[in-house]
């Protein structure tokens, strides 16, 4: 069987699971060229899944799953968050399974968590030549789905004085990429006395993955 043809299949049978309550997981995503992909791992996507099934009664696994950029594995997971500080390189074989992923279903937020925005902007470019990156106005509904952004994204952290900014790849015409920047949530989700988070943020962060995982998971999944 062609790998897309099985590729699709299989991400499309995942997200009518998702629908029916089932058990399923998130990933992060481990990649190479020196930058620290494991930021955040002990409790920033933990918090998120616990809070997603709290508030949004969903069913994800509590189990964090870690992937590779180039692993097959990578279609078994609905929703992928990606993030880290420093440099991003990806193989040919990567670029190729990573496009794959996310045109036969698939999903990536990407979570610049200061420092890889010149990374993966080169990189993300060889995954999509053709698609240059979308600024999502505060209209798009990953703003409002349980939780009402009014202003779109939310700032957590402050990095350079910049304002938060919300990008997306649409590949016809499906958001299949969303890169928060100048944000840096998955900073909000982990524990609060890692960062000495206010409540305020810190729950501010949680709605705003929630919404994105709402986006993805439900509104998405009941178009395939």
């Amino acid at each position: 069987m062609n790998k897309h043809i099985f590729s699709f299949i299989l991400i499309t049978v995942v997200m009518a699971l998702t629908t029916k309550a089932q058990d399923y997981q998130i990933a992060l995503l481990k990649y190479n060229g020196g930058g620290d992909w494991y930021a955040n791992l002990e409790t920033s996507l933990p918090n998120l899944i616990a809070f997603c099934n709290e508030e949004l009664k969903m069913n994800i696994s509590t189990e964090q799953a870690i992937v590779e950029v180039g692993s097959q594995e990578l279609f078994s997971y609905p929703f992928v968050h990606m993030t880290g500080h420093g440099n991003v390189v990806f193989s040919e074989a990567e670029i190729e399974n990573l496009r794959a992923y996310l045109i036969n279903g698939g999903f990536l937020h990407i979570d610049d968590n200061y420092g890889m925005n010149q990374f993966i902007q080169i990189e993300m470019k060889k995954v999509f030549p053709e698609l240059e990156w979308i600024e999502l106005p505060v209209s798009h509904p990953i703003f409002h789905q349980k939780f009402n952004f009014e202003f779109g994204l939310p700032k957590i952290h402050e990095h350079d004085n910049k304002r938060p900014q919300a990008f997306g790849l649409v590949y016809e015409g499906r958001l299949v990429c969303f890169y928060t920047y100048e944000c840096d949530l998955g900073d909000g989700w982990e524990d609060t006395d890692v960062h000495h988070d206010v409540p305020k943020k810190h729950l501010e962060a949680l709605r705003m993955g929630a919404n994105i995982i709402q986006y993805v998971f439900l509104d998405e999944a009941m178009t395939q």
